[in-house]
């Protein structure tokens, strides 16, 4: 397995980490505290080709593949975990989701102009009572006639108030649990839906995180995404693919984590040294390091197996958890090498410590991947492969 870049890859790094640089480290303090980011930033993000950067061409895309996602959101993140999340819930849960399962007349409607940056899509599944136990959803779809009426309620919803295109997770027969949840595309505008931000988030503080709310919003059944029943299957695979941005981005926070408490070395000096020359200043930067490294390893795997068009639940659930986990270390001992002002907001790494929190909570906790790989490990797991994969790289 070669995981040497191939040019492009190397010039879209060098690309997004020049945006990172200029348009987005000068600003992301005061758009952290201010709680939101400019919409121009939705622009420049379309004008990059970085909203479909792994969607087929014929669709809309740039058509790279899924290591190359990978490393747009590794460099976005590096910046701040806001716009790595934007990308992952536009293109991650939602774009490749209607690349794997929506049908023809449903990527020209809604994939194409995703793709573009015209749109932007997001994804509902987490409600008040049903995070990690997805079959105890309350959300409900009931067939009336040529249309579908949903009721229900989402919460903690990425790009909840700028989102133009969700995807939807409800109920259409309760009493088949996993089997009877179903998977719509809903358009803001629709008459009874409405959505509310959350205030006060511990961390990822400039991204929009809020709340759905669906009361009779009528759907025409055209806007199903796959079959009645399939909404679950389709759940899955789109955390699959969810879970692979996050676990690259947190290579990200590593990186800027790194870079932050290196420059933080080589000014600060403690009893007549640089703090870099301490032995446990250096173990810090060290695991730093090594988590980095692991971390891309299993992301740049679970990548393959996508551009190979393979089932990799297992291997991205683990990439998830560790790199997630690999993150969360490395900005407590980035703030730990800053010290007193590590916990200010004079220098970067208090940040990356309130951002790297969440990863470790959403798309599978900690506990639900552990969980997880001890299953596969005990034979207790096995994967098939989805009626419906996303398609293999490079594209035909």
């Amino acid at each position: 397995m070669d995981f040497e870049h191939s040019e492009e890859q190397k010039m879209l790094r060098k690309t997004v980490r020049k945006f990172v640089d200029e348009e987005i480290m000068p600003h992301i303090k005061d758009w952290d505290i201010k709680g939101s980011f400019p919409e121009e930033i939705w622009q420049r993000l379309a004008d990059l080709g970085l909203m479909g950067v792994c969607i087929p061409e014929v669709y809309g895309g740039s058509g790279m593949d899924y290591n190359s996602l990978a490393i747009v959101c590794e460099e976005l993140e590096r910046g701040d975990t806001t716009f790595r999340t934007a990308v992952s819930v536009h293109t991650g849960l939602n774009s490749l989701s209607l690349l794997q399962w929506g049908t023809e007349e449903q990527k020209q409607q809604f994939l194409i102009p995703q793709a573009k940056g015209e749109k932007i899509g997001a994804f509902g599944l987490t409600e008040p009572g049903a995070g990690s136990d997805v079959a105890a959803l309350s959300t409900t779809a009931k067939r009336d006639g040529d249309d579908y009426v949903l009721n229900g309620q989402k919460t903690w919803i990425s790009l909840c108030d700028q989102a133009d295109h969700f995807l939807i997770f409800a109920y259409t027969d309760k009493e088949k649990t996993h089997g009877g949840i179903s998977a719509f595309i809903v358009e803001r505008g629709r008459a009874g839906f409405s959505s509310k931000a959350i205030k006060g988030k511990y961390g990822i503080r400039a991204g929009n995180t809020g709340e759905l709310f669906m009361e009779d919003v009528r759907i025409p059944s055209s806007n199903r995404l796959g079959e009645e029943g399939e909404g679950f299957k389709i759940a899955m695979a789109s955390l699959d693919n969810g879970r692979f941005t996050v676990a690259a981005g947190a290579c990200g926070l590593m990186m800027a984590c790194l870079e932050a408490s290196l420059d933080y070395c080589k000014t600060r000096t403690t009893f007549g040294k640089p703090i870099g020359e301490h032995q446990l200043v250096q173990q810090m930067l060290a695991n730093m390091e090594a988590g980095y490294q692991m971390s891309r390893l299993l992301v740049y795997r679970a990548g393959e197996l996508k551009n190979n068009g393979k089932r990799n639940t297992r291997e991205t659930s683990l990439a998830k958890w560790q790199a997630c986990d690999f993150a969360n270390k490395a900005a407590d001992d980035a703030v730990q090498i800053h010290g007193a002002y590590g916990y200010s907001d004079d220098y970067p790494v208090a940040r990356y410590l309130r951002n790297s929190k969440a990863p470790v909570i959403y798309e599978g906790t900690r506990e639900i991947h552990t969980l997880m790989q001890a299953e596969y490990v005990l034979g207790k797991r096995q994967d098939k492969e989805l009626n419906r994969m996303l398609p293999a790289w490079p594209f035909g």
